[in-house]
Parts: C-alpha cells; structure tokens; sequence
C-alpha cells in the first residue's frame, strides 16, 4: 500500500511486523488521518514507511489507535463442578414431598408447611422452608422443577453443589420470610419459584461483584443484572396466583447472599466442603419438616 508524498522528503521506517494486516492496518489508519506511507516487504518481514517530517504524529497516531482498540481481557469464569449433583438433590426433594404426602395421607403436609403468614408472626420459622418444597398442581412442580433446574445449574458451577445450594435454600427462606413481612395476617403462599428467582439473583450478583463481565462498559456490567430483572417481567408476573412479591423477594434475597458470596473464593472449601455445605443445607430442610410434622 503506497499514498503520494513529495518525492523530495526522505523516507523513515516506522514499524515493521511479520503479519501482513498489522501493517496493513497501521497503513489505512495513517491513511485515513492523511499522513502518507508506504509499505513494503522484505525477506522475513513486512515494512511500513512514512515521511520523516511526519514520523512523529504518525507514531502518536498509531499509539492512540493501539490504546483505543486494545482487546478487553475478562477475568477467566471460575467453575467449581459440572453442577448436575445439586440438581439431582434439588429434583429429589422437591419430588420427594409430594411422594411422601401420597404413602402418608394422614398428614395435612399443606396445611403443616406452607407459608402461613400468621403462624410464621408466631415464630413457626420453618415454614420459611418448607413452603419452597411444597407445590399446588403438577404443573406448578414441574415448572418450578425445569426453571429452578436451569438456573440450579449456573448456581452449581460457581459455587458448588453444596455451598451453590445452601445459599439458594437461605436466600429463598430469606425471600419468603420478606414476603410474609409485607403481606397481611392470614396470607398463604407456596412453591419452590421463590429460591429459583434466588437462584437468578444469586448468580447475576456473584458473576457481576467477581468482575466477569468487568472493562465493557456500564451495560455489560450490569447485564446480568438486567437479564435478571427481565425473567421476573417475563416469567414471574403472569397467572392470577402468582406471588410476585415472593419473586421479587427471593431476587432480591439472591443478589444480596450472592454479592455476599463473591468475596469468597469458594475453591477453599473442596469437595469436603462441599458435602459438608450439602449436609446442612439437607439438615436445614429435615429439621424444617420435623417441626412441621
């Protein structure tokens, strides 16, 4: 590539490389800022020269070019496991109440653990839990069980199949204790949604605070974020018994555990702490129940 210059002015080499389009690309921006330059090739490399009165702007020209077009490198995306273990816990207790509840039919298991705003006034904390494991119909557990497996999954990869899943069963007894703090007495609510938008919450907060998404700009930091916000608008407002307040609730609750969560690297805890996470999180649910029995 070759712009005029006053055949009279000297000839300086400015920057040479191996790759063609590097030159290439210096040449068309110099190009493009009027600074004549040529390019040329030698035995091993590619050349590119401008005149010698304009080799000083050129550089500076290149250095800016250089500086503005510099590739984002993001922080490597930490995953802890493949996270399957913690959706086959998380199927295996949402599937297991309502087996139970056919074998054992002289238990109320509804009226014994669902979300009761009174009774949860009177300090019956462990209905806080039990009503995420608790379902209406068999298309509210089945849709519960598909979106909380979807982002269960993300939920297992950066945090664990254990700690992933202790964090998700307290932001979502979190979300339901805030849910009761602002309905009224004698208020009832039911279904695993509120730990699956935790678990939204959860992970949006901990990829955003571990600086995944840092160096794009304000819109792809808070992507997540957004992304967040907008599966509550499509998913989690619609049906005349739909508990958006629980919802928002347990986004809510997610974000903040999962910011929390961020300043730990969760790679200390290993598989033993791992199993040791899963361990609470399933004694959390048994003593819940026990009380509620």
């Amino acid at each position: 590539m070759m712009t005029e210059s006053d055949d009279q002015t000297p000839w300086v080499l400015l920057q040479t490389d191996k790759n063609r389009s590097v030159i290439s690309d210096a040449s068309l921006v110099l190009t493009a800022m009027g600074i004549a330059n040529r390019s040329d090739r030698d035995t091993y490399e590619w050349l590119l020269y401008v005149p010698s009165a304009s080799r000083d702007v050129a550089k500076r020209q290149l250095e800016l070019y250089r500086r503005e077009n510099t590739p984002i490198t993001l922080p490597k995306v930490l995953r802890v496991d493949t996270g399957w273990a913690g959706i086959a816990g998380y199927l295996l207790v949402i599937w297991s109440i309502p087996t139970l509840a056919g074998m054992f039919t002289e238990i109320d298991w509804r009226s014994a653990g669902q979300m009761d705003v009174t009774l949860v006034g009177r300090g019956e904390w462990w209905r806080l839990f039990c009503a995420l494991t608790l379902h209406a119909d068999l298309p509210h557990i089945v849709a519960n069980s598909f979106f909380g497996a979807v982002f269960g999954l993300m939920v297992g990869r950066h945090l664990g199949s254990g700690f992933g899943w202790l964090l998700v069963l307290l932001a979502g007894g979190l979300g339901n204790g805030l849910n009761a703090f602002f309905r009224p007495e004698g208020f009832l609510s039911l279904g695993a949604s509120t730990a699956t938008f935790a678990e939204v919450g959860l992970v949006a907060a901990y990829v955003v605070a571990r600086g995944y998404f840092r160096g794009g700009g304000f819109r792809r930091n808070a992507a997540p974020i957004f992304g967040a916000i907008a599966l509550l608008a499509f998913t989690g407002v619609s049906g005349a018994r739909t508990d958006i307040l629980a919802h928002c609730a347990g986004l809510f609750a997610g974000i903040v555990l999962g910011a929390a969560a961020s300043s730990f690297d969760v790679r200390r805890l290993g598989k033993s702490g791992q199993w040791i996470a899963a361990g609470i999180t399933l004694g959390i649910l048994m003593t819940a129940w026990s009380r509620a029995i």
